[in-house]
């Protein structure tokens, strides 16, 4: 039986290396193409050696591919990908140029205007555990951004089932790996060694995406969110604590907390890559895979849900979470080429 012919445009970018490495061992697919304008001609084994094991060589431009990754930044992706779908290739966007479902919200977020407003409708958001049948059909999937998916994934239970009020404050930290690999001075090992900071205080791009998300599931209506992302001094990780006063009278008994986590338990009950543990979760404990843990809590004294939840921003936040769409799409297991554990230390 032939396997499905995959390429990758942009492989030289952290999240497109990372496709790499996870699609040159996964069982079900064959990694065929691979682009990147800066390495063109070499070997991909030569210039990331950690590949040594893949004979591949960077290209120009993409090869005969049934399934495409794109993994170019936002505006550029949009121009690579609208000729693949004319094509009828099916595509899966790393970049946030198909996220947003109104086309307005380009210029306020990502001071662009998008070219293809049409197409917004079509793309469906790549979180599995919320668009899986959508998913399976879809020719265009927007995989989501990093912050999103560590923040929806931890409030969509409490959000589905009513029990929170609509203020939520989102506090999320990532590594410095979700800047990308252009240089950039505040990337730098000596400026951010040994230093937490806030950005983007006054909206981040990725808020929108939660705010949509969250909206949806929270049958339409819009929430308040403050969302403020830090910078923390390790290279590859994500956390997300949330805050939301629980509504009065929504649980009668006296163990609130059990009741809150049953509702998250039953909520991802059938899920591989979400697990409900019991004590508050390390971003190293999902280093390297596709998993992402969450903790519900409940504060007796203020009446208010806490929920921690982390992924690798790389991974599940990334190109793990593309890789999963990839086999929702072509029906394979959701597992296959995913279900590695964590690395640790």
């Amino acid at each position: 039986m032939s396997k499905t012919r995959v390429g990758i445009i942009n492989v030289t970018g952290y999240v497109g290396i990372e496709l790499a490495r996870l699609l040159c061992r996964h069982p079900g697919v064959e990694l065929v193409s691979v682009t990147g304008r800066s390495a063109a001609g070499q070997k991909l084994k030569k210039v990331f050696p950690n590949l040594f094991n893949l004979d591949i060589t960077i290209e120009a431009k993409l090869g005969e591919a049934d399934i495409v990754f794109s993994a170019m930044p936002h505006e550029e992706s949009a121009k690579e990908v609208i000729p693949l779908l004319k094509k009828g290739k099916r595509v899966i966007d790393m970049s946030a140029d198909f996220r947003l479902k109104d086309a307005a919200d380009y210029p306020r977020w990502y001071k662009i205007e998008h070219v293809a407003p049409e197409l917004l409708k079509e793309a469906v958001y790549g979180i599995p555990e919320l668009y899986r049948s959508e998913i399976s059909g879809a020719q265009l999937v927007a995989n989501p951004g990093c912050y999103p998916t560590c923040s929806i994934l931890a409030l969509a239970p409490a959000v589905k089932a009513g029990i929170i009020e609509p203020d939520i404050v989102i506090d999320a930290k990532s590594g410095v790996s979700g800047a990308g690999r252009s240089l950039k001075l505040g990337s730098l090992f000596s400026e951010v060694d040994e230093d937490v900071c806030a950005y983007s205080v006054d909206g981040h791009r990725h808020f929108p995406e939660i705010a949509q998300e969250l909206g949806i599931i929270n049958s339409g209506e819009p929430l308040k969110i403050i969302f403020v992302p830090h910078l923390m001094p390790m290279t590859r990780g994500m956390m997300s604590t949330c805050y939301a006063a629980v509504k009065s009278g929504k649980f009668s008994g006296k163990n609130i907390k059990e009741e809150i986590r049953k509702i998250y338990q039953d909520f991802y009950a059938n899920e591989e890559f979400v697990r409900v543990v019991d004590d508050p979760p390390h971003t190293k404990h999902v280093q390297g895979s596709n998993y992402c843990l969450v903790y519900p809590n409940y504060d007796q004294r203020t009446g208010k849900l806490m929920v921690i939840s982390v992924i690798d921003n790389l991974g599940k936040g990334a190109a793990s979470q593309g890789i999963q769409n990839m086999n929702v799409m072509l029906g394979l297991p959701e597992t296959m080429g995913l279900d590695a554990p964590a690395m640790f230390p």
